[in-house]
């Protein structure tokens, strides 16, 4: 009996909930084929191909900069941007303050001796150096010199590769409020403080304003850095270079990007692009084609 293909996917952790459901549909209609799906920071998830050499036939990333940052064009010719998303903060009924936070009073309430909250690595997750970015566009949002330093300088002990690693210290306690995607916050029916769209990177109107934040992380090379500056959030995918099965990971983007693909996006709480971009149609396979329009 011949072995099902494994079609081995690298992904952001916020995106594990929609492409499991993506997973599914495609192993229903590929019996030969079997999905493999890792999750982890986008910029650990990039390093895993560009600097370990790991097989890899789809990346799906929290960023589009990180592709065209970590993989093109050494690792990857095209860049797919599919999705936005925004910064939220996610909490509980147990989280301490909880009664009384609210999307303007948050800076005051996080920065209490009795509240802890939780973020991702700014070096190995879009998430952390967004959350960074958040806390510098807050400052200038609710008039608060100062506040981006205090919290940066609070509760470092709570900091992960990825925010999705947070999720449990949340839900027992440990942490009281989380810095965290919306489209997850939605996942897993947490309660939620939505921030300003002046803070939440989520508005492309907002451009100009976002870029304003810049954060300074880990670069390419040891040693190295580089700065990050704020723009809306957007989601990305490609297809590495050295796509141990190519056929059917052109199948699998194919699929992600189609109206049941976004469908699947949208009911997780994730705005699809419509239609998708592409950066460097070029180098587009012809079976994408049809679904895409270039980058401005």
């Amino acid at each position: 009996m011949k072995a099902a293909a494994v079609l081995i996917i690298f992904h952001a952790g916020s995106l594990a909930v929609p492409l499991r459901q993506v997973s599914a549909l495609f192993e229903a209609r590929h019996p030969g084929a079997r999905v493999q799906a890792e999750a982890a920071g986008s910029r650990d998830s990039a390093r895993k191909v560009s600097d370990l050499g790991r097989a890899c036939d789809v990346m799906a990333l929290a960023d589009f900069r990180v592709a065209e940052e970590l993989l093109i064009p050494e690792h990857a010719d095209f860049n797919v941007r599919f999705a936005g998303n925004e910064l939220a903060i996610a909490y509980t009924t147990r989280s301490r303050r909880a009664d009384t936070i609210t999307s303007e009073n948050w800076p005051q309430v996080l920065l209490r001796e009795d509240v802890a909250y939780g973020r991702a690595d700014p070096d190995r997750d879009p998430c952390g150096y967004r959350t960074e970015m958040v806390f510098q566009l807050a400052e200038r949002r609710y008039r608060l010199p100062g506040l981006a330093g205090r919290l940066l300088a609070k509760d470092a002990r709570f900091i992960r590769p990825k925010e999705t690693d947070l999720l449990a210290l949340l839900e027992i306690g440990e942490i009281d409020y989380l810095f965290i995607y919306r489209s997850v916050i939605r996942q897993h029916g947490l309660k939620m403080i939505a921030l300003p769209d002046e803070v939440n990177l989520r508005s492309p109107e907002l451009a100009k304003a976002y870029a304003a934040a810049k954060v300074r992380i880990a670069g390419v090379k040891p040693g190295e850095s580089s700065v990050q500056s704020g723009e809306p959030i957007v989601y990305s995918v490609t297809i590495p270079r050295h796509a141990p099965h190519r056929t059917l990971a052109e199948d699998y983007v194919s699929l992600l990007l189609s109206p049941e693909g976004q469908a699947i996006m949208a009911a997780n709480g994730q705005e699809p692009l419509r239609p998708p971009w592409v950066d460097h149609p070029e180098k587009l396979p012809a079976s994408l084609r049809k679904l895409l329009r270039k980058a401005r």
